[in-house]
């Protein structure tokens, strides 16, 4: 069997906000709570644990998504008229607006935690 990922735990304010977040972007499921743990699974079987932790403990990490041009144009509408900030860079630097690299579309957004989101429609170097 070749290596794969199967899950990650994303470290969040609260479980149920966060993973409530992220599925409704995602237009994506919230699992049943499993332990500590609020599950988001994505078409490739990857699973974001969304775990409450102290708010000074979270560590700001980035989750990368890629996604058709359909789910992004949909993603994108909710992340507007939620008021959700975005940018076209990691950075910041180009507040309300999209990029374009590799042919494709992407966007960078904030999960209710600062975790730095994204949505793209080709993968890097694609």
């Amino acid at each position: 069997m070749s290596v794969q990922l199967n899950h990650t735990i994303v470290h969040s304010r609260d479980n149920r906000e966060s993973a409530e977040f992220l599925a409704h972007i995602l237009d994506l499921e919230v699992g049943p709570e499993w332990g500590p743990f609020i599950p988001v699974s994505t078409a490739n079987g990857v699973t974001l644990d969304f775990a409450t932790i102290p708010a000074k403990s979270i560590t700001v990490q980035h989750y990368g998504f890629l996604v058709s041009e359909a789910e992004f144009d949909a993603a994108f509408e909710k992340i507007q008229a939620a008021g959700i900030p975005y940018f076209a860079d990691p950075h910041g630097k180009h507040p309300g607006e999209i990029n374009h690299n590799d042919g494709g579309r992407g966007v960078y957004f904030p999960d209710p935690n600062g975790h730095g989101m994204e949505i793209i429609t080709r993968p890097y170097g694609g």
